[in-house]
């Protein structure tokens, strides 16, 4: 009977065809997070490799020779796009010219939101959403970052925030992408992949439901995060952020917009200060300490001490989730 897995579960026979015998196509991801709805619709076929390791922040990178040698071996390159990871780009166009260059941000029904300005955020103030881009859709698989202003490379902190991945629904968009990519590249296996896109997707559907139980009685907690990546988790769940200590592009924050955040602490009654696995704890507990606002609690965009695989997309979010409970429940 055909094994058919499921996001971290091994499940007998789902519909599933038997697997053929061509060769599946090399796959390289730049992040965990989309390593992991990668992994879900490659599924027993095979695993793609992933370009940013765990704990590493994909704003400025420099890959390892390892890394490197996926990107030259990849039939397919999956990255969020040159707005998370502009070096990348240019990565791609030298070691994998030949290779299926798929932005994720790029593709047809990814809803995509402006980068928010200024260190502390209205209530519910949320950046500019844009849903179903205009181009074409062959268009987004095609090599989309060719043709892009390589000169732009150091942030502006204008244009499209590219954390995108935090909202589940772009996910679900995603999931189909990455099976009709695959499916192009090997036409063999594309009904397989198909088919553990659309079990992807009921699964990250329960997932949200789930998410929204968890959250429940928190659109009102107020806090901080340590850089400005969660606004798309933010907006699908109603949370409620005051402000972000650093830029999304986790740029250092000047000594103006500590102070600004400090103030907001204390005038607004913000209850958490989180902050992220990838950078020093001490500038929270310096800067937030003395206002006797929670710390304590850390939360990561990027799954960096999740294990990379097909459940860490999921779990990555119950972890936000927990986060955000966790610090309603300590008001």
């Amino acid at each position: 009977m055909l094994r058919v897995r499921y996001w971290g579960v091994a499940l007998l026979g789902a519909g599933v065809p038997a697997m053929a015998t061509a060769d599946v196509p090399d796959v390289a991801v730049d992040i965990p997070p989309l390593h992991s709805l990668v992994d879900r619709v490659m599924g027993d076929l095979g695993s793609p490799e992933l370009v940013i390791q765990p704990g590493a922040s994909p704003h400025g990178y420099s890959m390892r020779p390892s890394e490197a040698s996926a990107l030259e071996r990849a039939d397919v390159v999956f990255w969020v796009g040159e707005a998370l990871a502009p070096w990348l780009g240019e990565s791609i166009d030298s070691l994998a010219a030949d290779a299926d260059s798929v932005p994720l941000l790029d593709v047809e029904g990814t809803r995509t939101l402006d980068f928010r300005r200024g260190a502390t955020f209205e209530a519910h103030d949320h950046g500019h959403a844009h849903e179903g881009h205009d181009h074409e859709h062959d268009h987004a698989h095609a090599h989309a970052h060719e043709g892009h202003d390589h000169a732009a490379h150091g942030h502006s902190h204008d244009g499209t925030d590219p954390h995108a991945w935090l909202d589940p629904a772009n996910a679900r968009v995603w999931l189909d992408a990455i099976a009709e990519s695959l499916a192009k590249a090997d036409p063999e296996h594309a009904e397989t992949y198909q088919e553990n896109a659309r079990l992807g997707k009921a699964e990250l559907d329960e997932l949200i439901a789930d998410l929204q139980a968890r959250l429940e009685g928190t659109h009102d907690t107020r806090f901080i995060v340590f850089h400005d990546a969660y606004q798309y988790f933010e907006q699908r769940f109603d949370l409620s952020a005051a402000g972000a200590i650093s830029l999304g592009d986790a740029s250092d924050p000047s000594p103006a917009r500590i102070d600004e955040l400090r103030n907001t602490v204390t005038e607004l009654g913000v209850d958490c200060v989180f902050s992220e696995p990838q950078f020093t704890p001490q500038l929270v507990d310096n800067v937030f300490g003395p206002t006797g606002v929670n710390t304590s609690i850390v939360i990561d965009p990027l799954g960096a001490d999740l294990t990379p695989g097909e459940s860490l997309y999921p779990r990555l979010l119950q972890q936000l989730a927990e986060g955000v409970a966790d610090c309603a429940s300590a008001t």
